[in-house]
């Protein structure tokens, strides 16, 4: 599992350089907190959370590590492409789309962090 999280955090790296290339050419930073979300809850999170489960096994194989893949990367795809279209539109009807979005990021993320919390052992 964590190689897939740190190949599926280098296509965000990839989204969010795109986005941020983007945005310096049009001169227009209207899309910055998707960028900035992309890049720290898709590139940094996740590189970061498939190098622990590379490192700790342990931590991969537990249910609260296949809860965190699995909420953590259906979660932020749904927040991300409802919170560009809300900016994109300036349309708040998709803002429920963006909380539930969050809240399923959220949950995956408290996952990690009780796994990492109950899991984690010195070797």
């Amino acid at each position: 599992m964590g190689i897939t999280l740190i190949k599926i955090s280098a296509v965000y790296f990839a989204v969010g350089v795109v986005l941020g290339y983007y945005m310096s050419v049009v001169h227009d930073y209207a899309l910055t907190p998707v960028h900035a979300h992309i890049n720290l809850l898709g590139w940094t999170s996740l590189t970061l959370a498939g190098i622990l489960y590379h490192l700790f096994p342990a931590l991969a194989q537990s249910l609260t590590g296949k809860i965190h893949f699995w909420l953590h990367n259906i979660g932020l795809p749904i927040m991300m492409i409802g919170l560009f279209f809300v900016i994109l539109f300036k349309n708040e009807a998709l803002l429920p789309l963006v909380a539930t979005g969050a809240t399923v990021t959220s949950l995956g993320i408290f996952s990690f962090v009780f796994n990492v919390l109950k899991n984690l052992k010195a070797s």
